[in-house]
């Protein structure tokens, strides 16, 4: 018997219709982005080619410097890793914070600096590979070095991510010496923002580190990570809301190394691979936000199903 669906094109991408719904929800408080925005597999899907020509040809320069204003005819919010690498200085807030429209918030994640305890076994850290962090959850630099500079875009930015990476065994005795550093360095932090903490380590998630968190109004980052159990088994997890805002990251597929899901999904033009669990988690995420009426931000990385527009799309097809 013939089937025609067996042979139609797959529908093309409703670009319009998925940023009118993005704002209905942000309109309810949901905020829903994806992790960064300068990919070229978007071109023709989130992004016009025709707007980054130059002399004709595709500038990748152009692409990179003003993509951000086409982002954001489509999202309400973005997630912005970039600054997990380095502390940006004050002329890059204000040529970031300038280009971008002015209705467009930033989920960004604290410097890596500030995070990492021991600095990893890589090439990029050079000498310090292997060494203690001397400035690990240094509150004075933090505000310093970080914070002070972003005063000017306060209510741009939506909320602040410290992402700890995950602790090598050994690295501490258990969660409570973890939280004897966390915990004061929590109790310090500048007034005026939103703050969350994103753990890699599956057994930190745990009553204590949740009380932590909820003595400060720091909101535990629900992520779908390779290391973590999925976020509905997150949500399951007694007291796991510990801020009256929520947070949350779909990453990475559980059991997948971050370089095979590179490997996998690039130039993330297409959705490759559905992750229903994560889907499941996102969807939880938005209910429960719409019913409890508390700001919610929730971001979607290109790893885990190949094109995080596409797994946006997917996810809020119900609401």
């Amino acid at each position: 018997m013939f089937h025609p669906s067996l042979f139609d094109e797959p529908p093309a991408f409703d670009r319009d219709g998925l940023a009118a719904k993005l704002q209905n929800l942000s309109r309810q408080g949901v905020w829903i982005g994806t992790s960064s925005w300068k990919y070229e597999g978007w071109l023709g899907q989130i992004y016009t080619r025709e707007r980054y020509l130059t002399r004709g040809r595709f500038s990748r320069k152009l692409f990179e410097e003003s993509c951000i204003q086409e982002y954001a005819e489509v999202f309400p919010i973005v997630g912005g890793d970039f600054s997990f690498y380095q502390f940006p200085s004050e002329a890059f807030w204000k040529r970031l914070f300038t280009t971008a429209p002015p209705r467009l918030l930033f989920a960004l994640k604290v410097p890596e600096e500030i995070t990492v305890k021991i600095w990893p076994m890589r090439p990029r850290y050079g000498v310090r590979a292997g060494r203690p962090n001397e400035v690990f959850l240094n509150a004075q630099i933090f505000e310093g070095a970080f914070v002070r500079p972003l005063l000017p875009w306060r209510d741009r930015i939506a909320v602040l991510i410290f992402e700890f990476g995950t602790f090598p065994a050994g690295t501490y005795g258990d969660v409570a010496d973890f939280l004897a550093e966390l915990d004061p360095f929590l109790a310090v932090l500048p007034a005026g923002f939103r703050y969350s903490v994103e753990i890699r380590n599956p057994e930190f998630l745990v009553r204590e580190y949740l009380d932590c968190l909820r003595k400060h109004n720091v909101a535990h980052v629900f992520n779908a990570w390779t290391r973590m159990p999925e976020i509905p088994s997150q949500l399951a997890v007694p007291g796991v809301f510990t801020a009256d805002f929520t947070v949350a990251r779909a990453l990475l597929k559980q059991g997948r190394p971050y370089a095979q899901a590179v490997e996998l999904f690039s130039p993330y033009s297409e959705l490759r691979e559905e992750n229903p669990s994560a889907r499941q988690g996102l969807k939880a995420l938005t209910r429960r936000a719409l019913k409890e009426r508390s700001p919610t931000f929730l971001f979607v990385n290109n790893r885990l199903e190949g094109n995080s527009p596409m797994t946006i799309e997917g996810i809020i097809g119900e609401f």
